[in-house]
């Protein structure tokens, strides 16, 4: 019995909590975590007891008699680590080992108290051993010489990330001052790759996968209201005043903006009707303060409900209790941040998830019917990490010599090859990079070793230099010395404009540029802060999808009569073009001075198909929300120029490099993109905004039919053609 398999203090732990029995995940992890020297990723369903499943047999198997930290635990979020150190902290109640947590908000003389006496189990970020590398690398050697255990929490969120190559290039580091190998244990609720996740532990030991399939039944319901492109349709919004007034719900809106909207009409809603007043947002623009009190009051009161706008601060594991409810407002762009947001409902034992969409557009319905139907087929988008992160390997170049001080150049490429997070970057392609950072003052050589130079100083200098996510520059938000979050600068900030901010609403009063400060004070009526940001990319499986959709035919149970009615116009539309094969064939309308193509394909081969439109002159634009081109050519002019896109692929490079030596910033679409030559930031470029490979096969295989779109009409159509998508 895996129980007996757990330490006498664990198992003390259990039988104080009176569990009748350990949940699947647990008992699977306990006995293979305590019978191997593997590692593993446990991936079980929101609130299924994945905590407790990696931290019962690695506080069983950790040896805290030694010294050093034992077991690291690594989160996305310090609002996860405060969330779990009250649990991790009475886990270890009975062990009497301490456990410590890390991070720039933390207690300095709890963190002073463990680098005097290091033991126990620490909780941080990345961004915090980053920096603990930068500035007192010391302290990596005395704290985690003798790690045996990482967890990595949420691990989902990191992979496909810059992120996440970040932490995988401080655990291949953390190895290297480790005096053997410490095992991985990755956590998650959503993942499209087990493979790429198995990537953090590094190829010294076999990574393992338990997944956990038990099954939760889930309710869902589609609805339809049109209308939504700057301010939501009152009678959406009212109909969600109804759905959610006596529930505990979180809605997720697709941005911070539309988040303070809902927050704040629903609110108004609730005071006309004497409803209850707990509305609430909750996203990264929000005050800290403000977050942990809506985190607080959602986990701990039983008697009242209460509704939170938010977005993905908590998507993620933070525990806010039991949720009733969750609603998502328009298409999320991706099906395994629909999965994580499901998974917050329903969290009590046996007890369903509920889950409504709202649409507000008929390419949004589409979106959100595809992103269910294939969550329900049981796919998530594997992440697209990057092959070759030269950026990455430059940032961490100068993480390398600062911390050290001063570093031979064979030994820094020595301790680069060797990175795991690297691996796919040879020995020869390293070397153009340490000579570009030295021929732009990121270092200097000083005789035989390397250290920072003056450039450098200032990059690795500012705390910024932590992180691999780039950070707005925004302005605090302040209201009778009270600080209530922060938003980016735009023109929509201006004295007397009215914004909404933390589910209120607020005249601004004044602003002061140089301590970047926005005063404040109450207002009765304003407009959503405008935030900047971008949507995330759309896989091709997902658009896909939603052109199956438009051609099956098939009626769907979880409509409601206006998403129905909506489905049918939609399919009129495209009635006259005979779709049958959806993998291969797209549609295209011919107005007579103008063409609109159907692509139905990624983000990224859509943003590829738009460049190689400009590289060849041809005039178009792109319409985002129903993934199509409008083409100003006559179809047979059209037809000649699509046939020769394949072979414009090849001057994709040379089109890059000449805008970015005009515009650089043009070439740098990540942070640290700047560090590198020009041809490794174009290829930078390519593989992050563009899909260059996917592109040619698109080109290559797919087929438009064709219809000539009668006056005045969307409607039938007529003079069926085919423009075939391969020469």
């Amino acid at each position: 019995m895996s129980f007996n398999l757990l330490s006498e203090p664990i198992r003390k732990y259990v039988r104080d909590k009176k569990w009748e029995q350990l949940k699947p995940i647990q008992a699977a992890a306990i006995e293979r975590i305590l019978t191997t020297e593997d590692n593993y990723i446990l991936a079980s369903r929101t609130a299924s007891g994945k905590t407790e499943a990696a931290f019962l047999p690695v506080l069983s198997a950790a040896n805290f008699n030694a010294p050093g930290i034992k077991v690291l635990y690594i989160s996305p979020l310090i609002a996860l680590i405060n969330d779990q150190f009250l649990r991790v902290e009475e886990l270890c109640k009975n062990l009497e080992v301490p456990v410590t947590k890390w991070h720039g908000e933390a207690n300095k003389s709890l963190k002073d108290q463990l680098l005097k006496d290091p033991s126990g189990v620490m909780l941080i970020t990345p961004e915090s051993i980053e920096a603990m590398f930068v500035n007192k690398p010391f302290n990596v050697i005395r704290l985690f010489s003798g790690l045996e255990f990482v967890v990595i929490d949420e691990i989902h969120s990191f992979l496909g990330t810059d992120r996440g190559i970040q932490l995988k290039s401080l655990l291949s580091r953390l190895q290297t001052v480790n005096r053997h190998y410490f095992r991985v244990i990755g956590l998650s609720a959503t993942i499209g790759d087990y493979e790429l996740a198995k990537t953090f532990a590094g190829p010294s030991r076999k990574t393992t996968v338990l997944l956990d399939k038990t099954p939760k039944e889930v309710k869902v319901s589609f609805r339809y209201f049109s209308g939504g492109t700057d301010e939501l349709p009152l009678a959406l919004l009212k109909n969600l005043y109804l759905e959610t007034k006596d529930n505990k719900a979180l809605i997720f809106p697709n941005s911070r903006g539309r988040a303070e909207e809902v927050a704040v009409k629903l609110k108004k809603i609730s005071q006309k009707v004497n409803g209850h007043p707990n509305y609430f947002s909750h996203h990264s623009s929000v005050d800290r303060d403000e977050r942990e009190y809506v985190e607080y009051f959602a986990k701990n009161n039983t008697l009242h409900n209460f509704c939170i706008a938010c977005t993905s601060t908590l998507e993620l594991g933070i525990d806010i209790g039991t949720v009733d409810e969750v609603v998502q407002i328009d298409a999320s762009h991706s099906i395994a941040s629909l999965v994580q947001r499901l998974g917050r409902s329903g969290r009590r034992d046996g007890a369903a998830s509920t889950l409504v969409l709202y649409a507000t557009g008929p390419w949004s319905l589409l979106q959100s019917m595809a992103c269910w139907l294939l969550y329900r087929e049981g796919f998530i988008e594997p992440p697209a990490e990057s092959s070759k992160p030269y950026d990455l390997l430059a940032q961490q170049a100068l993480s390398i010599v600062k911390g050290t001080s001063g570093i031979a150049p064979d030994q820094l490429i020595a301790q680069l090859k060797g990175n795991y997070a690297f691996a796919a970057i040879a020995e020869n392609e390293i070397l153009p990079i340490i000579n570009h950072l030295i021929d732009t003052d990121m270092l200097e050589r000083l005789g035989r070793e390397l250290i920072i130079g003056v450039t450098g100083e200032k990059v690795v200098n500012n705390k910024d230099f932590y992180s691999a996510f780039t950070t707005e520059e925004h302005f605090k938000v302040v209201h009778a010395g009270n600080r209530i979050g922060e938003i980016p600068y735009t023109p929509q900030v201006l004295v007397d404009q009215n914004i909404m901010l933390a589910a209120k609403i607020w005249k601004i009063r004044d602003i002061d540029f140089k301590a970047k400060k926005i005063e404040v004070a109450v207002a009765k009526d304003g407009k959503k802060p405008i935030f900047l940001g971008l949507p995330g990319n759309v896989h091709a499986k997902v658009r896909q999808k939603m052109l199956e959709i438009i051609y099956t035919g098939d009626c769907y149970d979880f409509l409601d009569e206006a998403s129905v009615d909506e489905l049918k116009v939609i399919r009129s539309d495209f009635r006259a073009v005979p779709i049958e094969d959806p993998t291969v064939q797209r549609p295209l309308i011919d107005t007579g001075n103008k063409l609109q193509l159907f692509a139905f394909t990624s983000t990224k081969i859509n943003n590829t198909i738009a460049l190689l439109f400009h590289i060849k002159g041809i005039p178009s634009q792109f319409n985002p929300p129903t993934d199509s081109f409008e083409v100003v050519l006559g179809y047979t002019d059209f037809m000649a120029q699509w046939r020769s896109l394949p072979e414009t692929i090849s001057a994709i490079d040379g089109y890059l490099s000449a805008q970015a030596e005009t515009n650089p910033e043009k070439s740098e679409v990540t942070k640290w993109a700047f560090l590198l030559p020009l041809p490794l930031r174009i290829a930078i470029a390519k593989e992050k905004v563009y899909d260059i490979e996917g592109t040619r096969a698109f080109l290559e295989t797919v087929t438009f039919l064709a219809a000539q779109q009668t006056e005045g009409n969307q409607a039938p159509f007529s003079s069926m053609d085919q423009l075939p998508g391969k020469a």
